[in-house]
């Protein structure tokens, strides 16, 4: 059995977007990608708080709408709880709307710093230390929220093959 929610987790320039379709693709399932990307964007990247809990609750109002009229599996190019390790990088605090939120996913697949990290206009944190530090604060998050996670590693199609093999071992134990 296949989770209906599988949300991609972890820092900048990890292979998230590209894995994402390629689960899409083998999985017949749909992608709802990363709000803050085309907010980002469309207003660049001095974020405030209140831009990041705008973020946050759009992607989670598309979240719900998708789940209304799409059928699983559901391919979460993020979520509030990546959004609230962003707000940790950026501000070392968070707005409390992210502690309340509940509308985590089934599965969330953390991917590693072990790609090469690539600038392309919206990414901010590229150095070694800076990529450990967001990629630490992120597994935290998942541990600290106590839902079902997997690491992915490796590089180009072992990455998606990693993803597959850890849905699969999750659909299992549905």
């Amino acid at each position: 059995m296949i989770p209906r929610t599988i949300c991609l987790h972890g820092p900048e320039s990890t292979g998230k977007t590209t894995v994402a379709a390629r689960l899409a693709a083998a999985l017949g399932g749909t992608v709802l990608d990363e709000y803050g990307r085309e907010y980002a964007e469309a207003r660049g990247t001095d974020f405030t708080m209140a831009d990041l809990v705008e973020i946050a609750k759009t992607h989670d109002a598309g979240t719900r709408m998708m789940l209304e009229t799409t059928a699983p599996p559901l391919i979460l190019d993020t979520d509030p709880l990546m959004t609230a390790v962003w707000a940790d990088m950026l501000f070392g605090t968070r707005d409390p709307w992210f502690d309340a939120w509940q509308g985590t996913a089934d599965v969330y697949l953390l991917f590693d710093i072990d790609l090469p990290w690539v600038a392309d206009g919206t990414r901010l944190f590229g150095t070694r230390p800076l990529r450990q530090r967001f990629f630490d604060l992120s597994r935290a998050e998942l541990e600290r929220r106590g839902v079902r996670w997997a690491l992915v590693q490796g590089e180009g199609e072992a990455r998606t093959a990693a993803a597959l093999a850890a849905i699969e071992a999750f659909g299992q134990q549905i």
